[in-house]
C-alpha cells in the first residue's frame, strides 16, 4: 500500500467519490480508502484526493500527484519528501 522510493513515498488509494463528506476513512484491502464529496467530473474528485491528502499530511499540494488511475476509483498517488513511517503516522493506518 505505500511503498518508499527516491523522491518519497506512492500510497495506492480507493477513491469513493459523491460521498456526504471528504474524509480518510482507513483501509480497505491494500488500499487507502477515502471519501470525496466530489464528483467524478472535470476532475474534480482528484483535485479534492491532493487537497484531502495534502491537508491531512501538512504537505503542499504541489508535493502532490497522481501518478496512475486519473480516470479510476484505484489510484498511485505520488508524495515527494516524506516517508512511509511519516505517512502512517499522520494517516493513524
Amino acid at each position: 500500500m505505500i511503498r518508499e522510493t527516491e523522491t518519497g513515498v506512492e500510497i495506492d488509494v480507493r477513491v469513493i467519490p459523491r460521498a456526504r463528506k471528504s474524509e480518510i476513512v482507513g483501509v480497505r484491502g491494500d488500499a487507502l480508502l477515502v471519501r470525496l464529496a466530489a464528483p467524478p467530473v472535470d476532475n474534480a474528485a482528484n483535485v479534492a484526493l491532493v487537497e484531502l491528502l495534502g491537508d491531512a499530511l501538512d504537505r503542499p499540494s504541489r508535493s502532490i500527484r497522481i501518478i496512475r488511475g486519473e480516470r479510476a476509483r484505484q489510484k498511485r498517488v505520488a508524495i515527494a519528501g516524506m516517508t512511509a513511517a511519516t505517512v502512517t503516522r499522520s494517516l493513524k493506518i
